[in-house]
């Protein structure tokens, strides 16, 4: 087990390292400081106001349920920050491209695509063709947390399990 968990950190830092340090360009970093930030409270609650405000049933149904995933996974990533206080990578690896104005709380799971994906599953359950607009948007959001200096892939890997198993939890418990 400990062989097991020595690789997937060593696994965990080399690929966080490939998107960090060898994928930077001009264009990446105009696009992913503005990407990262439509996981974030702002965007993601406007987004679902905005959706409840002016979309008709059913995709306001849709939005009610995304927001409802939205809070109980939130929740479950605060909890489970104070569980397991893994630090930043930035705070750890030294050379981390970093973005101004980081995040000094704990980064496990990622906060930004836990919502990204409760939401992003909501709508992908209903509609196939949302799937092929949102959950590449969600994936978006995951690269550039690791672009940016904050999160590490298995971070990511589990706020989209987090952010997908509230959203299938919530949308079956619905009933639609």
């Amino acid at each position: 087990m400990d062989r097991m968990k020595m690789w997937l950190a060593d696994q965990d830092v080399k690929w966080f390292g490939f998107v960090n340090q060898r994928l930077h360009c001009q264009l990446l970093d105009i696009l992913l400081p503005r990407i990262t930030h439509l996981g974030g409270a702002t965007a993601t609650l406007t987004g679902l106001g905005l959706t409840m405000i002016l979309c008709s049933d059913p995709i306001r149904l849709w939005a009610v349920q995304a927001l409802i995933a939205l809070i109980i996974s939130h929740v479950a990533v605060q909890v489970i920050k104070k569980i397991v206080p893994r630090q930043r990578p930035y705070l750890i690896l030294p050379g981390t491209r970093l973005c101004p104005h980081p995040l000094k709380d704990y980064s496990f799971p990622s906060g930004h695509f836990t919502a990204s994906f409760s939401i992003a599953s909501v709508f992908a359950l209903h509609s196939i063709v949302l799937a092929f607009l949102v959950v590449p948007l969600a994936v978006a959001i995951a690269f550039s947390r690791m672009y940016l200096g904050l999160h590490y892939p298995t971070d990511c890997l589990a706020g989209a399990v987090l952010g997908t198993v509230t959203a299938c939890c919530v949308v079956w418990i619905s009933g639609f």
